[in-house]
């Protein structure tokens, strides 16, 4: 296991940003942020500013913008934990229009987003066409243990104890139970590239960093 250490956000996207870097080829690089939206840790703003100061641009994908239609995720009732874990995100439309058209052999073409769930119906969103210097950094929840490409995966890693305070009430019956599960089933703190505990938002700590300057 990778040791632990503290760090900041400023620091922590800092350094993903260099082994993002340092890991490129000639191709983009797709990143995947897992982890309850309410987590308390805004990674994304940072880290597209670290990775700009490196000369790189990155495109900030939401899985909430790829659901399935809500006759899919809300058939059984909108609080239920099992649709929430399996029915709501379209894996396989951010397969098909995401992740792989940026892997090896791909056309990098790919679609920003995929469904408007607050008005039910495709975004119609343009395709873009992402270059040997784009990052895309598509943030969501449950994603690990799904077989979606990627070359790095952060985990916002909260215990237990800390979903059930930092849940919003309305969702806690439907999501609770859904992380619970992810815990036991994926152990996406085994599974993911890079883990960060985020039990504290002001004190966060972290996993599988290569060492940075100063620390080998």
């Amino acid at each position: 296991m990778s040791p632990v250490e503290p760090i900041t956000i400023e620091r922590l996207a800092t350094r993903l940003a260099d082994d993002i870097v340092a890991g490129s080829t000639d191709r983009p690089a797709r990143v995947i942020v897992d982890g309850p939206i309410w987590a308390g840790v805004d990674l994304l703003d940072p880290l597209a500013a670290a990775l700009e100061v490196l000369g790189r641009g990155s495109v900030v994908v939401h899985a909430g913008d790829f659901l399935r239609p809500a006759s899919l995720r809300y058939e059984h009732g909108k609080q239920d934990a099992l649709a929430f874990t399996d029915d709501w995100i379209d894996v396989e439309g951010l397969r098909r229009e995401l992740l792989d058209p940026l892997g090896p052999g791909g056309t990098r073409r790919y679609l920003p987003s995929l469904w408007d769930a607050e008005r039910d119906r495709a975004t119609r969103a343009p395709y873009r066409t992402a270059t040997d210097r784009t990052v895309v950094l598509l943030r969501g929840w449950l994603l690990l243990g799904r077989g979606l490409p990627a070359e790095l995966t952060v985990h916002l890693a909260l215990s237990a104890a800390a979903r059930r305070r930092r849940v919003p009430p309305v969702d806690a019956d439907r999501e609770l139970p859904a992380f619970d599960r992810y815990d036991a089933d994926v152990g996406p703190v085994e599974a993911a590239d890079v883990v960060v505990r985020c039990d504290d938002s002001r004190h966060l700590a972290v996993s599988g960093l290569r060492p940075g300057p100063g620390t080998r």
